[in-house]
């Protein structure tokens, strides 16, 4: 596993960042120790979460993630400063007017509630999961400021920001002297580019901004587990899937992955793992899994280097103005 500065800053983290998102959901404690263990064996160092994960799973009130990394971190497997944990703020924890959004006010609950459950002292990359239109951005960053000075964030960043309000706030961090976001959680991968490529990729390139893409594999599109002559299984996701991404175009890039898979004698999903990580503007690509095979199986993207001509042949597949 190879390692890389998180944007302009001295942070090095792994390529290949575990999410655990499934955690508490799809996969349960027992199976999320043994994925996070094989992940430390791989030499992945970087560990995402959030405060929302699992909140709307068989009632729970939310933080089972957070929760079971906390347990997992008491073990003892590895030390608090040889791990970074990314999590998040922002989405629904209760039923009261202040339990959601990023208000000082919620910002300052919410932590304190995201220490308690991964039983640390400080967060390493404090995240806002989604903008709030309610709230100023001066109060929001304000707020991650404080928690900055006060040592329990190190780090701060975004996700799902558009161009214009990451680059306005920036703007506002620089003109009060405020933390600054390091890094932005984009939705990202060979089929879904222009939402980042566009405007997001250069801003990103020109400010130091680190790029965590999530969904790299287009919620398993790209694993190349949905084939033209396979039956679709009747869930949501799949549902999703079909709707969004199996046609022509879809199929042509699964074609086009399966065979440069060979020459490497790599899986579809490595590929596209690969493909993401060739984007100079990438520091690390987030990857979710419920098992240690899943996690392994994906992992080794980062192993594979792709040729000048097999990054030109997937990238003129998917060029923007063919994307829907």
């Amino acid at each position: 596993m190879e390692y890389r500065r998180l944007g302009r800053t001295g942070l090095k983290v792994s390529e290949i960042c575990l999410g655990t998102m499934q955690f508490g959901w799809t996969a349960d404690p027992e199976t999320s120790f043994q994925v996070m263990n094989k992940a430390v064996e791989m030499g992945c160092n970087f560990f995402d979460t959030a405060d929302i994960y699992s909140r709307w799973v068989d009632g729970n009130e939310g933080g089972e993630s957070e929760r079971i990394i906390g347990d997992w971190l008491a073990q003892g497997y590895i030390r608090r400063d040889e791990i970074i944990i990314a999590t998040k703020v922002r989405g629904p924890m209760g039923d009261g007017p202040n339990d959601q959004g990023l208000s000082r006010q919620h910002i300052m609950s919410a932590v304190e509630a995201s220490l308690r459950r991964l039983r640390t002292d400080y967060i390493d990359l404090y995240q806002v999961h989604y903008p709030d239109d309610e709230t100023p951005l001066e109060e929001t960053l304000s707020a991650l400021n404080d928690l900055v000075r006060a040592g329990k964030v190190r780090y701060i960043g975004c996700s799902n920001y558009p161009a214009w309000l990451l680059t306005k706030s920036l703007w506002i961090s620089d003109v009060r002297q405020l933390a600054r976001f390091d890094s932005l959680q984009p939705h990202y991968n060979l089929v879904h580019r222009a939402e980042f490529e566009r405007e997001l990729q250069p801003l990103c390139l020109d400010q130091g901004i680190g790029v965590i893409p999530y969904s790299p594999l287009a919620g398993g599109f790209l694993t190349g587990k949905y084939r033209r002559e396979r039956p679709l299984p009747d869930t949501p996701r799949a549902r999703h899937i079909q709707e969004r991404y199996m046609n022509e175009r879809g199929f042509a890039v699964i074609d086009k992955l399966d065979e440069i898979a060979r020459n490497h004698n790599a899986t579809i999903a490595q590929v596209a793992i690969a493909w993401v990580l060739a984007n100079p503007a990438v520091s690390s690509a987030i990857i979710g899994a419920n098992s240690v095979q899943q996690l392994t199986d994906t992992a080794y993207g980062a192993e594979i280097h792709l040729s000048d001509e097999e990054y030109t042949a997937l990238s003129e597949l998917t060029a923007w103005d063919t994307e829907k």
